[in-house]
């Protein structure tokens, strides 16, 4: 089966009912193709196989396809090694459990690599040949029927047709495309001629084995091949598909075994045109280096095979070098590092909060031109230098004034409403975080503020906190800001309800008064437990927020 972009083929092994182990066949896959060529494994036995994974790249009379496997399971036997020929119906390969016994199947199927299986004697030879015994000797046109690709196919749907009655049709041309019950191929003509009859419209159903288009020679009578086909004995109904149906006789297939047909696996040239070359073909000219649109094709069709790429002398002015890529070596090295009592109780603490409570997150962008002024002001008058997380807690503790319901806690079957405001500074110390609460913040002047924390810090870092410390939290602010970050989200600091997670400012272009200028931005984004509050109530305070921080004066009044 082809994908898409008609450059793969899916081949769907036979099952043996009895076995769990399924035997891959040679399919046959034009008229005059009596067998297979293995040009490379890409597996070897015992390895595991799963869907979809290609097992071998199979050179035929008039294409390369590559065998993908539709089955899961370990690859017990190859029966074919490279370069060797196999004849149509011959086991390839058989794909079971491990250490399943699968000699059953051999023993039971002789046609194995190289080793020719006769046709059973029971099974009558079929020819076109109908009531009326319609002669179509004369008619040098051929039927493209539908093909069956896989053991559930009963038809395919015409998707869309490329070419239109009476056009010219080269060996190599996509005709259509065709939706099956597994995948999408592209249908490629194997002779020249002329497009005479389109048997089915894009969108119709297309029964296996019903006639999909004619192609001959221009004039050619093809209505007596139309009344050939439909007088076809139903007998055929275990012959192996084709991709083009040659008048007058149909070839019985020597098993039951469903096959497909394939496209040529190709490249596109620089002008545009198909280049034909087996995958094997392309690999090696991608590992020399070569263009394959300068290599000339020895097989049908002009299809470049691998002889032709091993044969090829190139232009040493304009060859491709091969990209050698140097071998790096190293050893894997790791150290597991028992958890701190510290890292267990942030582990314990931030899992509970993000598993528990049903994080939102709002962001604002807010204006720092003159909070930076304030603050350079303020800093030739404060006894203590006063930092932008200073201004922002300051700032914070007076948005949260006017707007109490984010200065909450979700106690279960109840919400408390803090009228208090405890505002927790997370601070980074080694292996961890802390989080030391400045109390009654609302109430603290910026350089009582900017003392406070700073000692808070210092014996954060000294590992010299007391309980009292870290406890009673109502609100959290977290600044990542002095560490180039624009913008991050925090985990909530629980029992508290928000928390403000503060990045970097950045000089960038702005709108002001209808004219772009460079300002300062500081993103900050609050996650919020929905459980206590609401998107209005946070956007509200985020609002109050920014408003203050682009007018620092009114937590100065």
């Amino acid at each position: 089966m082809f994908d898409n972009g008609g450059n793969k083929y899916n081949f769907r092994p036979s099952i043996d009912k009895n076995n769990m182990a399924e035997v891959i066949r040679m399919p046959k896959m034009s008229d005059t193709m009596e067998e297979g060529v293995i040009a490379a494994w890409l597996v070897k036995e015992g390895d595991t196989i799963k869907s979809g994974d290609i097992l071998a790249e199979v050179e035929t009379d008039k294409a390369t396809m590559e065998l993908e496997s539709y089955e899961d399971g370990i690859l017990l036997h190859i029966g074919a090694k490279e370069q060797e020929a196999v004849p149509v119906d011959g086991v390839i390969a058989i794909i079971g459990k491990k250490g399943e016994d699968f000699q059953a199947l051999l023993e039971g199927n002789t046609n194995v690599g190289g080793a020719k299986k006769e046709a059973p004697e029971d099974v009558p030879e079929v020819a076109v040949e109908s009531d009326e015994d319609i002669d179509t000797s004369g008619i040098n046109a051929s039927l493209i029927t539908m093909p069956k690709m896989s053991d559930t196919m009963t038809d395919g749907t015409i998707a869309s047709w490329l070419m239109k009655v009476g056009d010219q049709v080269a060996s190599g041309d996509i005709l259509a495309e065709v939706e099956t019950d597994k995948a999408t191929m592209e249908l490629e003509a194997y002779e020249d001629g002329t497009l005479l009859y389109i048997g089915a419209e894009e969108g119709a159903v297309v029964p296996v084995d019903g006639v999909i288009a004619i192609i001959g020679e221009k004039g050619a009578k093809f209505q007596l091949l139309l009344d050939a086909h439909k007088n076809k004995p139903t007998a055929e109904v275990n012959e192996v598909p084709k991709i083009i149906e040659a008048a007058p006789t149909v070839e019985a297939a020597p098993s039951t075994t469903p096959t497909q047909a394939t496209v040529p696996i190709s490249n596109d040239s620089s002008d545009g045109k198909r280049i034909k070359a087996s995958p094997l073909a392309r690999r090696l000219a991608k590992e020399k280096g070569y263009d394959l649109s300068s290599i000339v094709g020895s097989a049908e069709n002009g299809r470049i095979v691998r002889r032709d790429v091993e044969n090829y002398q190139p232009d040493t002015s304009t060859a491709i070098p091969a990209v050698t890529v140097p071998q790096v070596t190293g050893q894997e090295q790791f150290e597991d590092v028992p958890l701190s009592q510290m890292r267990k109780s942030i582990v314990k603490h931030l899992s509970d909060s993000k598993f528990t409570a049903p994080h939102f997150y709002v962001t604002m962008e807010i204006n720092m031109d003159k909070s930076m002024e304030a603050r350079k002001s303020l800093n030739e008058m404060s006894p203590v230098k006063i930092s932008f997380n200073d201004l922002i807690i300051r700032a914070t503790a007076a948005a949260i004034r006017q707007n109490p319901g984010v200065n909450v806690s979700y106690l279960g079957d109840k919400i408390r409403r803090n009228q208090h405001i405890h505002i927790g500074v997370a601070v980074a110390v080694d292996h961890g975080l802390l989080v030391p609460v400045v109390r009654f913040a609302d109430n603290k002047s910026l350089s009582h503020i900017a003392s406070e924390v700073k000692e808070l810090a210092k014996m954060a870092v000294e590992k010299k906190l007391q309980p009292r410390d870290w406890e009673g939290s109502t609100f959290t602010i977290s600044n990542l800001g002095m560490f180039g970050v624009d913008q991050f989200t925090a985990i909530i600091n629980a029992p508290d309800a928000c928390i403000l997670a503060v990045g970097g400012i950045k000089a960038t272009a702005v709108v002001k008064d209808g004219q772009l200028v460079a300002g300062n931005i500081m993103k900050v984004t609050l996650s919020c437990d929905h459980r206590a509050v609401d998107g209005a109530i946070a956007a509200a305070f985020l609002r109050t927020l920014k408003d203050i921080l682009e007018d620092p004066i009114r937590i100065l009044i």
